[in-house]
């Protein structure tokens, strides 16, 4: 099968063995992946093991048909219309377990559409919902929210009730558009006085959760804007690795701080937070609420350019291979 396999000096498109399926797993005819910025890191080298060495298949999400099924798989069928997430994406067929395989809803969903949504859903449900434990009528502030990953979690913060949703981002023509995807209220994170906007925004109480896919120079920033007692989730570390954090604010406010990553986790968590999910927001996948627009489609072979393009930062929402 063709693939785009991870090199020594980026992604390179290769013919690779079609992977088979476990007992617990699913084999599926990929038409479609979406592009994620942890393929960034791993296509650099900066994420080792079996997901970022390289020879490795490239792709965190796809959305396709079942073609085969393992003995223990009992939630999908052969000819099922699914999207999953797992790894090995950017290939003609890839295989993931059977917790990350979700059939595509019956509403005229495209595959590219489906493509874009495992990912987002299952990382911001666990961030805004399980981790944040986002309740009825507090505020939200998703930091990065112009990505895909972002512009879910500021519509599902509002799917739960979240009475104030706020979205960070450094360019003027995406926080514009942010405000279709859940957004009350838009902010430039690059702009030094954002924490003063938002507490005047929140009556000066501050936000009751963030979800931080920055890190790095906004963690003070961040503290500062926090409620007492506010919750900070770390998801993405798009503005660095390290940064200076302010232990004294951090105690004063008595703000938890929450690291998540899927990387770390077993089977059977990812099993569970799969589950969580689709029970608290499948109703909402199905009837087109929680949505995520596509900037741009590029063909399996261009997968080189297409994280190009994502590395450029000009795109906002997802950005798609065909296949």
């Amino acid at each position: 099968m063709k693939a785009a396999v991870i090199g020594e000096s980026g992604l390179e498109i290769r013919d690779a063995p079609i992977p088979r399926p476990k007992s617990t797993e699913v084999l599926v005819k990929v038409r479609a992946a979406g592009l994620n910025r942890a393929d960034l890191l791993m296509a650099t080298g900066r994420f080792q093991g079996s997901h970022g060495a390289a020879g490795v298949v490239a792709g965190l999400e796809w959305a396709g048909e079942v073609i085969e099924v393992g003995r223990d798989v009992t939630n999908v069928k052969r000819g099922d219309r699914v999207m999953c997430a797992g790894a090995g994406g950017y290939a003609e067929f890839a295989v993931c377990d059977w917790g990350r395989a979700m059939v595509i809803p019956a509403n005229n969903m495209t595959y590219e559409q489906a493509a874009t949504l495992p990912v987002a859903l299952a990382t911001m449900h666990d961030a805004v919902v399980t981790n944040g434990r986002l309740i009825d009528g507090e505020t939200v502030l998703i930091q990065g929210a112009s990505s895909g990953v972002g512009l879910m979690g500021m519509q599902i913060a509002k799917h739960k009730g979240a009475k104030l949703v706020i979205g960070t981002s450094t360019n003027a023509e995406r926080r514009e558009q942010l405000h279709e995807y859940g957004a009350d209220l838009a902010m430039d994170s690059a702009d030094p006085d954002w924490p003063d906007q938002v507490m005047n925004a929140t009556d000066g109480n501050g936000v009751n959760l963030i979800v931080d896919q920055i890190s790095g120079g906004v963690a003070n920033q961040n503290l500062a804007a926090a409620a007492i007692l506010g919750r900070i989730v770390n998801v993405g570390r798009l503005g660095g690795f390290k940064g200076e954090f302010d232990f004294d604010m951090h105690a004063l406010k008595r703000i938890d701080y929450i690291g998540v990553t899927f990387r770390t986790r077993s089977v059977e968590e990812v099993r569970d937070i799969s589950t969580r999910m689709q029970a608290d927001l499948w109703n909402a996948v199905e009837s087109g609420a929680l949505r995520l627009p596509i900037d741009r489609s590029f063909a399996l072979d261009d997968a080189a350019a297409a994280q190009a393009h994502m590395s450029a930062n000009h795109h906002f929402g997802k950005i798609v291979l065909t296949v």
